[in-house]
């Protein structure tokens, strides 16, 4: 495989790119409520929250190396539609502090039991794009779920990247730990390099370059550590912990997370789940196919 396929495949496979913490905004009346505020995590690493709209709450987790800025069509669109939108920027990704550590999905999943137990969310459904499906499975596994009523996973990543002898059709090692090395050495040139696959070819050059712009805003240090562990770490236990109705969203033509690894294998892994296949879509559908993944989201919900 030459360096430039490497990019292609490997580079965005795990894309899926202050003020004082307030704890009890979500208790307040929704016309007092800030529409954005911060959440200290258990080690007080100040997370940034967007918070729209009034009733069922929606919770938006954004894939490696992108902020809340990403889920900014489909927050719109439940908040208009009489639902309560929020995300997050995870450490180091857009507007939250960047400690300098906890870049493992241990503390990425008491991150977001910090933001469930902060803004009071009870029943609330989650939607998770790219590594953002990774966060969830490790808190089923780590905190049993509590609060959610549902999952949507759009362009996961679980439930194991690498190949091994039990996963003989996951990725090499040398091509995931190509990748890794890459985004260390030039992140601007890397994310320049492996924008088009995450995106159709209609995509406007306007949307390209905010995404592009998006994953500019992480900390290199927690794009490299989390490229990381994505890459060498077995979700398959943790997805079996998710025990509420589960929707998976899917591109059939996703080159960061190849569709036989990722979505069908975690749907083998949730008997119960929905898997719908987006022909022609790519990684970033969020992005390139609003109106479909808007549409579906609200459907799922309307089942609650």
């Amino acid at each position: 495989m030459n360096r430039r396929q490497i990019m292609s495949f490997a580079g965005l496979v795990a894309a899926g790119a202050l003020a004082a913490p307030l704890r009890s905004h979500a208790a307040a009346p929704a016309a007092k409520r800030s529409a954005e505020s911060f959440v200290a995590a258990k080690d007080g690493t100040s997370l940034f929250v967007r918070d729209w709209g009034a009733g069922k709450p929606v919770l938006f987790l954004a894939g490696w190396a992108l902020p809340s800025d990403f889920w900014g069509y489909q927050m719109l669109g439940l908040a208009r539609k009489g639902y309560r939108a929020i995300a997050y920027d995870r450490r180091g990704h857009g507007r939250s502090a960047d400690p300098g550590q906890g870049y493992d999905h241990d503390t990425l999943a008491d991150d977001l039991a910090s933001i469930i137990d902060g803004l009071a969310l009870d029943g609330v459904t989650i939607v998770a794009h790219s590594m953002g499906g990774t966060e969830v499975a490790r808190y089923f596994a780590r905190h049993g779920g509590r609060g959610v009523a549902r999952v949507i996973l759009v362009g996961t990543i679980t439930p194991c990247l690498v190949k091994r002898p039990d996963n003989p059709g996951g990725i090499d090692p040398v091509t995931l730990a190509a990748g890794t090395d890459l985004l260390a050495r030039d992140f601007p040139a890397w994310i320049a390099a492996n924008t088009k696959p995450f995106f159709t070819p209609d995509t406007s050059a306007a949307m390209v370059a905010w995404g592009q712009d998006m994953m500019m805003s992480t900390s290199l240090l927690g794009a490299a550590q989390l490229a990381q562990a994505n890459f060498v770490t077995d979700f398959r236990a943790d997805v079996r912990k998710i025990g509420v109705p589960t929707l998976i969203v899917h591109g059939n033509r996703d080159a960061s997370a190849p569709l036989a690894i990722t979505a069908r294998a975690t749907a083998a892994l949730l008997p119960g789940a929905t898997l719908s296949i987006y022909e022609g879509a790519p990684h970033g559908l969020p992005l390139t196919h609003v109106e479909r993944l808007n549409a579906d989201i609200l459907a799922f919900l309307a089942k609650a």
